[in-house]
Protein backbone atom coordinates (compact mmCIF):
# COMPACT_ATOMS: atom_id res chain seq x y z
CA UNK A 1 0.00 0.00 0.00
CA UNK A 2 1.23 3.39 -0.18
CA UNK A 3 1.12 6.25 1.62
CA UNK A 4 1.47 10.36 2.07
CA UNK A 5 1.33 12.88 4.05
CA UNK A 6 -2.08 14.67 3.81
CA UNK A 7 -3.31 17.86 6.58
CA UNK A 8 -1.35 16.16 9.22
CA UNK A 9 -1.43 12.46 9.04
CA UNK A 10 0.12 9.31 7.08
CA UNK A 11 -2.60 8.14 5.44
CA UNK A 12 -3.17 5.57 2.20
CA UNK A 13 -2.47 7.99 -0.83
CA UNK A 14 -6.57 7.21 -1.76
CA UNK A 15 -7.17 9.29 0.87
CA UNK A 16 -5.38 12.47 0.12
CA UNK A 17 -7.52 14.12 -2.12
CA UNK A 18 -8.46 17.86 -2.23
CA UNK A 19 -12.09 19.41 -3.24
CA UNK A 20 -12.28 20.20 -6.21
CA UNK A 21 -12.99 23.71 -4.81
CA UNK A 22 -9.71 24.11 -2.93
CA UNK A 23 -8.94 27.90 -3.27
CA UNK A 24 -5.06 27.01 -4.68
CA UNK A 25 -6.47 24.69 -7.19
CA UNK A 26 -8.10 27.36 -8.58
CA UNK A 27 -5.75 30.40 -7.90
CA UNK A 28 -2.10 28.77 -8.55
CA UNK A 29 -1.16 29.96 -4.76
CA UNK A 30 -0.03 26.58 -4.01
CA UNK A 31 4.27 26.86 -3.23
CA UNK A 32 6.24 23.49 -3.72
CA UNK A 33 9.32 21.61 -3.75
CA UNK A 34 10.85 18.59 -5.72
CA UNK A 35 13.57 16.63 -3.67
CA UNK A 36 15.31 13.60 -5.06
CA UNK A 37 16.53 10.07 -2.32
CA UNK A 38 19.10 7.84 -3.42
CA UNK A 39 19.23 4.68 -2.47
CA UNK A 40 22.76 2.64 -2.17
CA UNK A 41 22.57 -0.61 -2.75
CA UNK A 42 26.02 -1.16 -0.85
CA UNK A 43 25.36 1.26 1.64
CA UNK A 44 21.68 -0.48 2.01
CA UNK A 45 20.32 2.86 2.48
CA UNK A 46 18.78 5.88 1.01
CA UNK A 47 19.65 9.01 0.93
CA UNK A 48 17.55 12.65 0.48
CA UNK A 49 19.46 14.99 -1.24
CA UNK A 50 19.36 18.51 0.86
CA UNK A 51 16.49 17.77 2.51
CA UNK A 52 17.05 20.68 4.97
CA UNK A 53 17.97 22.94 2.22
CA UNK A 54 14.27 22.12 0.38
CA UNK A 55 12.20 22.91 3.13
CA UNK A 56 14.26 26.44 4.38
CA UNK A 57 13.14 27.14 0.45
CA UNK A 58 9.78 25.84 1.16
CA UNK A 59 8.92 27.83 4.31
CA UNK A 60 10.60 30.98 3.27
CA UNK A 61 8.67 30.80 -0.08
CA UNK A 62 5.59 29.90 1.92
CA UNK A 63 5.89 32.82 4.05
CA UNK A 64 6.33 35.10 1.00
CA UNK A 65 3.30 33.92 -0.01
CA UNK A 66 1.73 34.59 3.80
CA UNK A 67 1.13 30.99 4.23
CA UNK A 68 2.32 29.98 7.97
CA UNK A 69 2.46 26.13 8.04
CA UNK A 70 2.29 25.10 11.34
CA UNK A 71 5.67 22.79 10.90
CA UNK A 72 9.21 23.52 11.49
CA UNK A 73 12.21 22.88 9.18
CA UNK A 74 13.15 19.38 10.93
CA UNK A 75 9.52 18.79 11.59
CA UNK A 76 9.13 18.80 7.78
CA UNK A 77 12.27 16.32 7.13
CA UNK A 78 10.92 13.65 10.02
CA UNK A 79 7.28 13.64 8.39
CA UNK A 80 9.33 12.85 5.04
CA UNK A 81 11.71 10.10 6.70
CA UNK A 82 8.77 8.74 8.49
CA UNK A 83 6.82 8.24 4.94
CA UNK A 84 9.69 7.09 3.42
CA UNK A 85 10.10 4.23 5.98
CA UNK A 86 6.16 3.79 5.85
CA UNK A 87 6.34 3.26 2.22
CA UNK A 88 9.58 1.54 2.55
CA UNK A 89 11.15 2.68 -0.52
CA UNK A 90 14.60 1.07 -1.63
CA UNK A 91 14.74 2.73 -4.78
CA UNK A 92 16.17 6.20 -6.02
CA UNK A 93 12.91 8.23 -5.96
CA UNK A 94 11.01 11.71 -6.00
CA UNK A 95 9.00 13.46 -3.42
CA UNK A 96 7.01 16.25 -3.57
CA UNK A 97 6.05 18.27 -0.72
CA UNK A 98 3.14 20.87 -1.87
CA UNK A 99 1.44 24.05 0.58
CA UNK A 100 -1.63 25.16 -0.43
CA UNK A 101 -4.46 26.98 1.09
CA UNK A 102 -7.29 24.18 1.89
CA UNK A 103 -10.36 26.82 2.04
CA UNK A 104 -13.17 26.35 0.03
CA UNK A 105 -13.25 29.82 -1.13
CA UNK A 106 -13.64 31.46 -4.58
CA UNK A 107 -11.20 34.83 -3.76
CA UNK A 108 -7.71 35.54 -5.20
CA UNK A 109 -5.91 36.88 -2.27
CA UNK A 110 -3.38 35.26 0.03
CA UNK A 111 -5.05 36.28 3.39
CA UNK A 112 -7.84 35.08 5.72
CA UNK A 113 -7.73 31.10 4.37
CA UNK A 114 -6.41 28.17 6.06
CA UNK A 115 -2.58 27.01 5.13
CA UNK A 116 -1.55 23.06 4.71
CA UNK A 117 0.85 20.52 3.60
CA UNK A 118 0.57 17.42 1.76
CA UNK A 119 3.96 14.99 0.82
CA UNK A 120 3.98 12.46 -1.56
CA UNK A 121 6.87 10.51 -3.30
CA UNK A 122 6.87 9.31 -7.12
CA UNK A 123 9.07 7.46 -9.18
CA UNK A 124 10.14 9.90 -11.50
CA UNK A 125 13.49 8.25 -13.21
CA UNK A 126 15.71 10.78 -15.45
CA UNK A 127 13.62 13.65 -16.31
CA UNK A 128 16.19 14.32 -19.39
CA UNK A 129 18.53 12.08 -21.13
CA UNK A 130 21.80 12.77 -18.93
CA UNK A 131 23.72 10.28 -20.81
CA UNK A 132 24.30 11.32 -23.98
CA UNK A 133 22.82 14.64 -23.94
CA UNK A 134 19.57 16.85 -25.78
CA UNK A 135 19.20 19.53 -27.65
CA UNK A 136 17.25 22.87 -26.67
CA UNK A 137 15.51 25.78 -28.28
CA UNK A 138 15.63 29.61 -27.10
CA UNK A 139 12.10 30.17 -26.36
CA UNK A 140 9.71 32.81 -27.61
CA UNK A 141 8.30 33.27 -24.52
CA UNK A 142 10.01 35.52 -22.08
CA UNK A 143 10.93 34.08 -18.18
CA UNK A 144 8.22 35.62 -15.54
CA UNK A 145 9.97 39.27 -14.11
CA UNK A 146 10.40 39.40 -10.36
CA UNK A 147 7.92 42.08 -10.20
CA UNK A 148 5.47 40.06 -11.88
CA UNK A 149 5.20 36.42 -10.63
CA UNK A 150 8.84 35.83 -9.11
CA UNK A 151 11.00 33.33 -10.63
CA UNK A 152 12.86 32.51 -7.07
CA UNK A 153 9.28 31.41 -5.53
CA UNK A 154 8.44 27.83 -6.47
CA UNK A 155 5.01 28.85 -6.84
CA UNK A 156 2.77 26.83 -9.31
CA UNK A 157 0.77 29.30 -11.19
CA UNK A 158 4.09 30.55 -12.11
CA UNK A 159 4.79 27.56 -13.88
CA UNK A 160 2.34 28.34 -16.34
CA UNK A 161 5.21 30.04 -18.26
CA UNK A 162 7.44 26.80 -17.88
CA UNK A 163 4.48 24.78 -19.26
CA UNK A 164 4.50 27.31 -22.65
CA UNK A 165 8.17 27.09 -22.86
CA UNK A 166 8.49 23.44 -22.77
CA UNK A 167 5.28 22.67 -24.52
CA UNK A 168 6.90 24.86 -27.70
CA UNK A 169 10.27 23.33 -27.60
CA UNK A 170 8.58 19.50 -27.48
CA UNK A 171 6.37 20.36 -30.36
CA UNK A 172 9.06 22.21 -32.60
CA UNK A 173 11.49 18.82 -32.02
CA UNK A 174 13.43 19.65 -28.92
CA UNK A 175 14.00 18.35 -25.65
CA UNK A 176 13.76 21.84 -23.43
CA UNK A 177 13.46 25.40 -23.70
CA UNK A 178 15.82 27.84 -22.84
CA UNK A 179 14.23 31.18 -21.50
CA UNK A 180 15.23 35.03 -21.95
CA UNK A 181 14.64 37.53 -19.38
CA UNK A 182 12.57 40.97 -20.23
CA UNK A 183 16.19 41.92 -20.99
CA UNK A 184 16.91 39.59 -23.44
CA UNK A 185 19.44 37.94 -21.35
CA UNK A 186 19.48 34.26 -21.21
CA UNK A 187 18.11 33.29 -17.76
CA UNK A 188 17.51 29.44 -17.29
CA UNK A 189 15.46 26.59 -18.58
CA UNK A 190 11.76 25.70 -18.17
CA UNK A 191 12.56 23.83 -15.18
CA UNK A 192 16.36 24.23 -14.59
CA UNK A 193 19.53 26.46 -14.18
CA UNK A 194 22.05 26.85 -16.76
CA UNK A 195 25.67 27.09 -17.03
CA UNK A 196 28.41 27.62 -20.09
CA UNK A 197 31.51 26.18 -20.16
CA UNK A 198 34.41 28.78 -22.18
CA UNK A 199 38.00 27.79 -21.94
CA UNK A 200 38.57 27.12 -18.12
CA UNK A 201 36.10 29.40 -16.94
CA UNK A 202 32.31 28.39 -16.14
CA UNK A 203 29.22 31.09 -16.80
CA UNK A 204 26.09 30.79 -15.24
CA UNK A 205 23.24 33.62 -14.84
CA UNK A 206 23.35 35.86 -11.80
CA UNK A 207 20.15 35.62 -9.77
CA UNK A 208 18.94 39.18 -10.34
CA UNK A 209 18.31 37.99 -14.45
CA UNK A 210 15.22 36.16 -12.90
CA UNK A 211 16.43 33.01 -12.17
CA UNK A 212 15.41 29.85 -9.41
CA UNK A 213 18.22 30.16 -6.87
CA UNK A 214 18.55 26.83 -7.29
CA UNK A 215 19.93 24.62 -4.72
CA UNK A 216 21.33 22.33 -7.38
CA UNK A 217 22.90 25.25 -8.75
CA UNK A 218 24.69 25.87 -5.73
CA UNK A 219 26.07 22.45 -4.66
CA UNK A 220 27.37 22.48 -8.55
CA UNK A 221 29.23 25.89 -7.88
CA UNK A 222 30.70 24.22 -5.07
CA UNK A 223 31.81 21.01 -7.13
CA UNK A 224 33.00 23.23 -9.77
CA UNK A 225 35.11 24.90 -7.56
CA UNK A 226 36.57 22.69 -4.68
CA UNK A 227 36.93 19.31 -7.16
CA UNK A 228 37.56 21.10 -10.61
CA UNK A 229 39.25 23.88 -9.59
CA UNK A 230 37.83 26.05 -11.81
CA UNK A 231 36.09 29.52 -11.59
CA UNK A 232 32.87 30.30 -12.01
CA UNK A 233 31.77 33.54 -13.00
CA UNK A 234 28.17 34.81 -12.28
CA UNK A 235 27.22 37.21 -15.04
CA UNK A 236 24.70 38.09 -17.41
CA UNK A 237 24.80 35.97 -20.98
CA UNK A 238 23.52 36.88 -24.14
CA UNK A 239 21.97 34.82 -26.37
CA UNK A 240 24.50 34.22 -28.95
CA UNK A 241 26.77 33.49 -26.40
CA UNK A 242 25.24 30.17 -26.04
CA UNK A 243 26.60 28.98 -29.19
CA UNK A 244 29.81 29.84 -29.22
CA UNK A 245 30.27 28.32 -26.00
CA UNK A 246 32.42 25.08 -25.08
CA UNK A 247 29.83 23.11 -23.39
CA UNK A 248 26.60 24.32 -21.82
CA UNK A 249 24.42 22.02 -19.09
CA UNK A 250 21.37 22.39 -16.94
CA UNK A 251 21.21 21.27 -13.46
CA UNK A 252 18.10 20.84 -11.09
CA UNK A 253 16.88 18.77 -8.90
CA UNK A 254 14.84 16.70 -11.59
CA UNK A 255 17.48 17.16 -14.23
CA UNK A 256 20.69 16.79 -12.11
CA UNK A 257 23.32 17.43 -14.46
CA UNK A 258 21.96 17.14 -17.94
CA UNK A 259 24.81 17.82 -21.02
CA UNK A 260 22.97 20.33 -23.85
CA UNK A 261 24.75 19.06 -27.39
CA UNK A 262 22.41 21.46 -29.57
CA UNK A 263 20.98 24.19 -29.04
CA UNK A 264 19.07 26.32 -32.02
CA UNK A 265 20.33 23.85 -34.37
CA UNK A 266 23.53 24.12 -33.84
CA UNK A 267 26.23 22.20 -32.25
CA UNK A 268 27.88 23.38 -28.95
CA UNK A 269 31.30 22.42 -28.99
CA UNK A 270 32.08 19.07 -30.48
CA UNK A 271 28.16 18.34 -30.46
CA UNK A 272 28.80 15.54 -27.71
CA UNK A 273 29.38 16.13 -23.81
CA UNK A 274 32.00 17.73 -22.84
CA UNK A 275 34.35 16.64 -20.61
CA UNK A 276 34.12 18.79 -18.06
CA UNK A 277 30.41 18.15 -17.74
CA UNK A 278 31.27 14.57 -17.69
CA UNK A 279 33.82 14.69 -15.33
CA UNK A 280 31.06 17.11 -12.91
CA UNK A 281 28.40 14.35 -13.48
CA UNK A 282 30.41 11.32 -12.19
CA UNK A 283 31.08 13.73 -8.98
CA UNK A 284 27.83 14.43 -8.56
CA UNK A 285 26.46 11.05 -8.95
CA UNK A 286 28.92 9.80 -6.46
CA UNK A 287 28.24 12.28 -4.13
CA UNK A 288 24.12 12.06 -4.03
CA UNK A 289 24.27 8.25 -3.62
CA UNK A 290 26.73 9.11 -0.63
CA UNK A 291 29.97 7.60 -1.86
CA UNK A 292 31.78 10.57 -1.40
CA UNK A 293 32.67 11.09 2.41
CA UNK A 294 32.80 15.07 2.53
CA UNK A 295 29.75 15.30 1.03
CA UNK A 296 27.83 13.54 3.56
CA UNK A 297 26.57 16.24 4.89
CA UNK A 298 24.36 17.21 1.96
CA UNK A 299 22.35 13.75 2.83
CA UNK A 300 19.29 12.33 5.14
CA UNK A 301 19.72 8.43 5.71
CA UNK A 302 15.92 7.04 5.54
CA UNK A 303 17.05 3.35 7.51
CA UNK A 304 18.76 3.19 11.19
CA UNK A 305 22.19 1.56 10.51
Amino acid sequence: MEYAFFEGRIVPIEEAKISIKTNSFHYGTAVFEGIRAYWNEEHHQLYILFAREHYQRLLANCRAMFMELPYSVDDLVNITVELLRKNNIKHDVYIRPIAYFKDLALTPKLIGFTPEIAIYTYSFGRYLDTSKGIRVKTSSWIRNDDNSIPSRWKVAGAYVNSALAKTEAILAGYDEAIMLNQNGFVAEGSGENIFLVRGRKVVTPPCWDHILEGITRSAVIKLIKNELVLEVEERSISRSELYSADEVFLTGTAAEITPVVEIDNRKIGSGDIGPITRELQKIYFDAVRGNIERYKGWLTPVYES
